[in-house]
This record gives structure tokens, sequence and C-alpha cells, in this order.
């Protein structure tokens, strides 16, 4: 029983280990591959991966910075601490909140899109004839969606920021009784930009992540449409967990 389960515990290592570096793999391709970009896909999948993600982003940043600032306000208002409210709550949207929910939400709306799609071309062998008419697959599937995803997740974390401040700024306000006046300052006084800036470079990393999951879990899609859906579901857990594991280590890098 004690050598099934050692057995078993083994195996599943392993094939943690072999999906890792043949992500790696991936990823380090990617990169040999990003000068022959194709510009107009490109642009293409900047549009839908990154504009059309806006509308869900800031809807999902403004309530979360709404519910912070719930939290919050009312306790440092009891406590004569009204004048730091909207620095910690730029801060700790800058920092955090912003880059890891926005990391979600783009994994759980554009990562399943992308290995949904890829996955479905790979079982009905469209990848195949890629290869037949001298087409590599990652320059012209992976290397167009990496680039967009790196590029327009900074640019959702500048939007982002400034609804969920907005979001916070309204709860304070109306809510907590806190001047617009003391808000604003507060955030002049304690948030620094850097606070956006290692947000922005945390959601390219995140958004770097999200494509080379989902792009490796629809090209190694098995056939059938279950073998899609396992492939989905597949790269937006995944996605999930390594962009929690990567903002630990980020944090530490960047802010400690």
């Amino acid at each position: 029983m004690l050598q099934t389960i050692c057995n078993d515990i083994g195996k599943i290592m392993l094939e943690g280990c072999a999906n890792a570096g043949r992500m790696m793999l991936l990823f380090t391709d990617t990169l040999k591959r990003i000068s022959k970009a194709d510009g107009k896909e490109t642009v293409r999948q900047m549009a839908k991966l990154g504009a059309d993600s806006l509308p869900i982003v800031m809807m999902t940043i403004l309530f979360t910075g709404m519910v912070f600032s719930v939290q919050t306000a009312k306790e440092f208002v009891r406590f004569g601490a009204s004048s730091s409210v909207g620095g910690i709550v730029a801060i700790a949207m800058g920092r955090e909140l912003v880059p890891v929910l926005t990391g979600v939400v783009v994994a759980g709306r554009i990562g399943a899109a992308i290995a949904a799609e890829i996955g479905t071309m790979k079982v009905t062998e469209q990848i195949d004839a890629l290869k037949v008419m001298a087409t590599n697959p990652t320059t012209y599937l992976v290397v167009p969606r990496f680039l967009a995803i790196v590029l327009m997740m900074p640019v959702l974390i500048v939007f982002a920021n400034t609804i969920g401040n907005i979001g916070g700024w309204l709860v304070s306000h109306y809510y907590a009784g806190i001047s617009t006046f003391t808000y604003i300052n507060s955030i002049k006084m304690f948030a620094e930009p850097f606070d956006m800036v290692g947000g922005m470079l945390k959601s390219a990393v995140f958004g770097g992540i999200i494509a080379i999951v989902a792009c490796y879990k629809g090209l190694g899609a098995k056939q059938g449409a279950e073998g899609v859906g396992i492939a989905t579901t597949g790269s937006v857990v995944l996605s999930i967990v390594l962009i929690f594991i990567t903002n630990y280590f980020l944090s530490i890098l960047l802010y400690v």
C-alpha cells in the first residue's frame, strides 16, 4: 500500500517536472521568435485579448476598491486616521489587488479562450496542416498572443487602478464622510509612482504566464471535445495558481 502511494506521488512529481520543462521550452522558443511576429495579427490579438477585457476588469476592480474601502474607512475614522485612507487604498490596489485580480480575470476570460481555440485547432488537425505548409505553430499562434497579453496587461492596470481608487473614494466620501481633499491628499502623501509601476511590471509577468500556459495546454490537448475541455480547465487553474505563487516572489523582489 505504502509503495503504491509512493509510486503515485513519484509519477505526479515526474509528470509535473516534465510539464514545467516543456512549458519553459515553449517560453524560450517564443522569445526566440518574437522578431518574426506578424504585426497585424499581434494588433488584432491586442484588441481581442486586451481591449475587450477592459469592461469586466474595470467592473471587478471598481467593486474591489469599494469593498476594500468599506472594510477600512470606518475603522480608520474611528481611530482618528481618516487622513490615511486614500493612501492605504491606493497602495493596496496598486501593489497587490489590481495586478492579481486583473491577472485572475484575464486568466479566466482570455486564458480559457486561447486554450480552447488552440485546442480545437489541435484536435481538428489544423496545427498539423500548418506544419505541412512549413509554418511554425509557435510563430503563427503563440508569439502574437504572448505579445498581445504582455503589452496589454499594463494598460489594463492603469485603467483598473484609476477606477479602483474612484470606487474607494466613493465609499470613503459617501459612507465614511471623508472629504475629497483629504482622500486625494492622502494618496499624494503615502503612495508613490513605483506602487503603480511595480503593479504594471507584475501584470506583464502575469500576462506572459497566462499566454504560455494557455498555449501549452491548447497545443497539448487530446483528441475529442473532452480533451479540449480538460485543456481549457487546466489552463485556467494552472494560470491562477502560478499567478499567486509568482506574486509572492515579485512582491519580495519589488517592495521589500
